[in-house]
């Protein structure tokens, strides 16, 4: 069996030096995609300031989309070969200054070229090292908890930077009485500035949390490319633990048009969706941290097994309501699904630790993992814009609730085969 980097280093490292380095990854990673993803909050504004179009918009987040897909490979495999440390070091300030360059409010043409950028900052050189970190950061018995709180933390974060972000906007716009455009580029400054402030701390404070391993074949870089994704290629625990995230994702996907059923089969007004949804919002550090210790009182891929069950059974049954269904149970059903798609998201990349991968070749698992994981992305949009032209209406959100719901099931499958092979293995040694 493969020994653990996590294994080795564990004795060496204090509880609170690993949740440290798990607070400056949070502060890393956190601080990236407030400006990659302002449309969630500026959308408008970004269309009237730079002169574009909706449609040019979605071109560039599916540029920025494209670029993730085609980074999830190399982006493992360098994180096997550098240093997390300079990895995410680069993702900040390179984001950073790309959201400087925007703030000067070039042409569409250049605005293309920034999302291609941010694709790499916040795709090639942070994912896989992120990812690996947090895994090789924690024990074993705690991979719960510390990928739940890297998803909660993650979210306190964006949602702090974002909230400073609307404060800047509304205070240049109404107690300056500035124009549109200036209060947003002051925003995006304001995004480019705080990360690339933040990024010399990182590059401080956050340690290789393989540097302290005697196990030399754990190094970066000894081994052939060829061979690693080989062998990771050939172990079905990378499989299943791709299919379980996948299965996690797409789950998580179709909570993106919560607001178009409650709006438009439920009839609430826009205010009261609005306030709906803002709400969910704030039950991804409330999902994530509960998934992350129960599942790690449990067994957390086990736990996250039963997490798709119920997810599934409460996406399944939310448009089967009638359509007259007040606030009062629309309300708790909607953070229901919160809570359980926040959660199965916080630690489904712990099923990671179970998939017997050296620590040298842990950040190209990552990659191998992450391309099927992700696929979502590309099909879930398609399946819903079937669905919906199919059967208009209520019927419609039925048909596409129910087969992403069902599929809980699968999710459910993969996840405790997963874990019946780990114990195996771990039994044999």
């Amino acid at each position: 069996m493969v020994t653990k980097e996590s294994d080795i280093d564990t004795p060496s490292l204090s509880q609170r030096q690993r949740y440290f380095q798990l607070l400056i990854l949070i502060i890393a990673s956190g601080s990236i995609y407030p400006v990659v993803y302002m449309r969630q909050n500026f959308e408008g504004s970004m269309l009237e300031t730079y002169g574009i179009t909706l449609e040019q918009l979605g071109e560039c987040h599916s540029l920025l989309g494209l670029m993730f897909f085609l980074t999830y490979l190399p982006s493992g495999w360098l994180a096997d070969r550098f240093r997390p440390k300079w990895l995410l070091g680069a993702s900040m300030a390179g984001t950073g200054a790309l959201a400087l360059w925007l703030s000067t409010a070039p042409s569409f043409e250049y605005i293309r070229l920034i999302f291609i950028g941010w694709g790499i900052t916040s795709g090639l050189t942070l994912w896989g090292a992120l990812i690996k970190s947090t895994s090789l950061l924690a024990p074993h018995d705690q991979q719960g908890r510390f990928f739940g709180m890297l998803e909660s933390g993650r979210g306190l974060v964006e949602a702090l930077l974002a909230t400073i972000g609307l404060a800047v906007f509304a205070y240049f716009l109404e107690s300056l009485g500035s124009g549109t455009d200036i209060a947003l580029i002051a925003v995006v400054r304001f995004y480019g500035i705080a990360a690339l402030a933040l990024a010399p701390l990182v590059i401080w404070a956050l340690h290789n949390p393989g540097e302290q391993s005697p196990k030399a074949t754990d190094s970066p870089g000894q081994g052939s490319i060829l061979a690693d994704f080989a062998t990771i290629m050939a172990n079905p625990r990378i499989w299943l633990a791709g299919l379980t995230i996948l299965i996690g994702y797409q789950m998580f996907w179709v909570s993106y048009s919560l607001a178009g059923l409650l709006e438009s089969v439920f009839e609430l007004s826009a205010v009261t969706v609005g306030t709906i949804t803002v709400v969910r919002l704030w039950m991804r550090p409330v999902g994530g941290l509960l998934a992350g210790f129960i599942g790690d009182y449990f067994h957390v891929v086990r736990f996250l097994g039963v997490l798709m069950l119920a997810g599934g059974a409460a996406v399944i049954a939310l448009p089967l309501l009638p359509a007259a269904t007040g606030v009062l149970l629309l309300g708790p059903m909607v953070m229901l699904i919160g809570v359980l798609s926040y959660g199965i998201r916080g630690i489904y990349w712990a099923t990671l630790d179970d998939c017997d991968v050296s620590a040298g070749t842990r950040g190209l698992a990552v990659g191998v993992i992450s391309l099927l994981a992700y696929t979502p992305d590309i099909y879930v949009p398609v399946v819903q814009s079937w669905c919906m032209e199919t059967w208009p209406g209520q019927t419609g959100y039925q048909v596409y609730y129910g087969i992403f719901g069902a599929s809980g099931v699968v999710g459910f499958i993969a996840a405790y085969r997963l874990s019946a092979l780990a114990r195996l293995s771990r039994a044999d040694a």
